[in-house]
């Protein structure tokens, strides 16, 4: 309404007259915008077989038939088709008591046309024989509250930019339908109720039913995803595609591993924090690597221990632990691995050896075994591990390692003596377990991560259980050669311990630079893209043979928003939590922030 319909005046009208004041409400009224006008079309037009929505067309189908059998997940090729359309599926129960009068009315019918057949002497009729049984079958199921009965209303409203787009559609869908033996018909002279029945009012304005018992309904299930969705696992996301729920157990593929790959405030953490949190319900037992001190409220709240590891820290490991003996590896070969990780460990620790002094320290750690009687082919269990100072002594005394003792000694007498000079005293029998190394110097980071991951694999192979090692920021494992050989010897070795490794990282370029970087991609079968920034999406498109739309996406993407990798299939997802998880696992500083006064004014309050 304009605002000469308003004063009620005609265009023209009003010269040389009186004008009357105007009405504030009046014009209020008439400016008004209301929800309707923000949602509405710009036009709409209603014709016998479409319906055009502003710049769009649109046509209603629904299901006029069914097969006498409904294979289960029929209609998810429906659900995934690449193509725009809503879906409404009305169901109403029938009461079982109306519906047996009916089949015993039918029942009878359908035996006495059978008896007639009979008695003329015809050959029988193998469609009433099949319906007459399966009437029966029916009859019982309902009697036996193992079946109820419903009315089915299945709608489908597609849409194109033109009519030829559209007519295009419905031959797809129809299509695919009736490869299912499931025939539709479009909602002639009734398209507008067609899309009053699909758009969300709960409305069922055409009321085309059909009926179907428990069993088939079930197999029209619409949320599932015809490429990630299992019977087990757990909730990763939101299917982007077609709004399915993607659920999927890592422990159901070939090997365990996972990798995650997202620009910093991008949702990596948040989204392996979710993970977690929903394997610990099935019983999976976690242990992270976490190297700002995320986890630990997470720890907390689900009864874990957290243990945070610093020069100034009461809490310690020491290098020398041997793991136990396993029933299919002798003593020596335990011995002669442990030997070789540390000779890696000490590389990283003292900057680089040469092949000289590689080879005395080598001779060194095994010496230094030997003196707390750890020898091969002898069983060293309960036997009390040596210490960096007892290797600091053979190193002392032994030809040409004096100056290996001299660089060793900022470790067991200096400020560094703290951490790693110590007997372990961390114990990891919780549901789950952190290792903070935030307050670890950088310079000593990638060594505290490296020895915090050899104590937990050590760890992991005194009993198999079902396990996931999450290593988050790895880039920083990434920069040397030794941590990253470790890291992904762990990768290649984890599945025979029942164990998963998720690796997380935002530098993306630093993790693809080392030679170690790509075999560890490889062997994970589950990846996780989230948003990148534009200096790393190259790298990740050659990598994963990205499309351009799959780039663009996660150029584009929300946080939460990216792709997520199961074997060889993928689909575009979106990470979502319960309010509950969130506060659990939120990492966002407003909402901490928030979370702590709201803490601080309960505690005022009492």
């Amino acid at each position: 309404m304009s605002l000469l319909d308003t004063l009620g005046l005609k265009k023209g009208e009003g010269k040389g007259k009186e004008i009357l004041p105007i009405i504030p409400e009046a014009v209020y009224e008439t400016g008004v915008l209301e929800l309707q006008d923000i949602i509405a079309p710009a036009a709409l037009e209603v014709n016998s077989n479409f319906l055009r929505i502003g710049d769009k067309v649109a046509r209603t189908i629904f299901v006029i038939s069914y097969p006498r059998f409904l294979a289960l997940n029929w209609f998810s090729p429906v659900v995934n088709l690449d193509k725009i359309f809503d879906i409404s599926i009305f169901i109403q129960p029938i009461e079982t008591s109306t519906v047996l009068r009916q089949l015993q009315k039918k029942v009878a019918e359908v035996q006495s046309q059978i008896h007639r057949r009979e008695e003329k002497g015809l050959v029988r009729d193998p469609v009433l024989d099949t319906a007459y049984q399966d009437l029966e079958m029916l009859r019982d199921q309902l009697q036996q509250a193992t079946e109820k009965l419903f009315s089915v209303g299945l709608y489908i409203t597609l849409y194109a930019d033109d009519l030829e787009g559209l007519n295009s559609v419905q031959k797809e869908m129809e299509s695919i339908l009736e490869s299912k033996m499931v025939y539709v018909k479009p909602a002639l002279f009734q398209q507008k109720e067609g899309l009053e029945s699909v758009l969300p009012f709960v409305s069922d304005s055409l009321q085309v039913y059909s009926r179907l018992n428990s069993s088939p309904l079930s197999s029209i299930f619409p949320f599932v995803s015809f490429d990630l969705s299992s019977d087990s696992g757990i909730l990763y996301g939101i299917n982007r595609h077609n709004n399915s729920l993607v659920l999927f157990d890592r422990f159901s593929l070939e090997n365990y591993n996972s990798v995650v790959f997202a620009k910093a405030g991008s949702g990596k953490s948040y989204s392996t924090k979710l993970e977690i949190l929903r394997n610990l319900m099935f019983g999976v037992d976690v242990i992270v690597i976490d190297p700002e001190r995320e986890y630990e409220y997470l720890a907390r709240a689900v009864d874990g221990r957290s243990f945070n590891i610093s020069l100034t820290s009461k809490h310690h490991i020491n290098p020398f632990d041997l793991p136990p003996i396993g029933e299919d590896e002798s003593p020596s070969d335990v011995l002669r691995s442990n030997v070789i990780n540390l000779v890696g460990l000490f590389r990283l620790m003292l900057g680089g050896l040469t092949p000289q002094e590689d080879a005395i320290m080598d001779r060194a750690i095994s010496e230094t075994y030997a003196v707390r009687d750890i020898v091969p082919d002898t069983d060293f269990s309960g036997t009390i591990p040596p210490t960096l100072s007892d290797l600091e002594l053979v190193l002392a005394g032994t030809e040409g390692g004096e100056a290996l003792a001299q660089r060793l000694s900022k470790f067991t007498k200096g400020s560094w003596a703290g951490f790693l000079n110590q007997p372990t005293n961390v114990d990891i029998n919780r549901n789950l377990v952190v290792f903070s190394v935030r307050d670890m110097e950088d310079e000593l980071r990638p060594v505290a991560m490296y020895i915090v991951t050899h104590f937990i694999w050590n760890a992991i192979r005194k009993n198999i259980k079902k396990r996931l090692l999450v290593v988050d920021e790895a880039w920083w494992m990434m920069k040397s050669e030794d941590t990253a050989s470790f890291l992904f010897g762990i990768a290649k070795r984890c599945r025979k311990y029942y164990l998963g490794l998720a690796t997380i990282t935002q530098n993306v370029n630093d993790f693809l630079g080392s030679p170690y970087g790509l075999p560890i991609i490889t062997n994970s079968s589950m990846q996780l893209l989230l948003k990148q920034s534009p200096a790393s999406i190259e790298v990740l498109q050659k990598t994963f043979n990205l499309t351009e739309e799959e780039k663009f996406l996660l150029l584009e993407s929300e946080v939460g928003e990216g792709i997520f990798f199961a074997g060889m299939k993928h689909v575009a997802i979106k990470i979502l939590a319960s309010y509950t998880e969130d506060q659990i696992i939120t990492s966002d500083p407003a909402q901490l922030l928030a979370i702590k006064k709201a803490k601080e004014d309960f505690e005022d309050a009492q």
